[in-house]
């Protein structure tokens, strides 16, 4: 088992893994068709996708809480 200190970069890398896994899918298909090597070329796409994903996530998840957050408490303050 991990240590939880390690729980917003574990979070990252799956959230970045997944969402790059679907992204790629459906643009290499639309991309590129239904066809034999369909799989072959999405899995090429998805690694590097992913490879671009994981450290932009962990670069931006800061500032997306931060907006998040803000959000959130203006919408407190505004009685909703």
């Amino acid at each position: 088992m991990l240590s939880a200190r390690f729980a917003p970069a574990l979070f990252g890398l799956i959230l970045s893994g997944l969402m790059s896994l679907v992204v790629s899918g459906i643009s290499t298909l639309r991309a590129s068709g239904p066809g034999a090597n369909l799989l072959e070329v999405w899995m090429g796409a998805w690694l590097m996708a992913w490879l671009i994903a994981f450290p932009l996530v962990l670069l931006v998840a800061p500032i997306t809480r931060r907006i998040v957050q803000r959000l959130v408490s203006a919408a407190a303050e505004a009685g909703h």
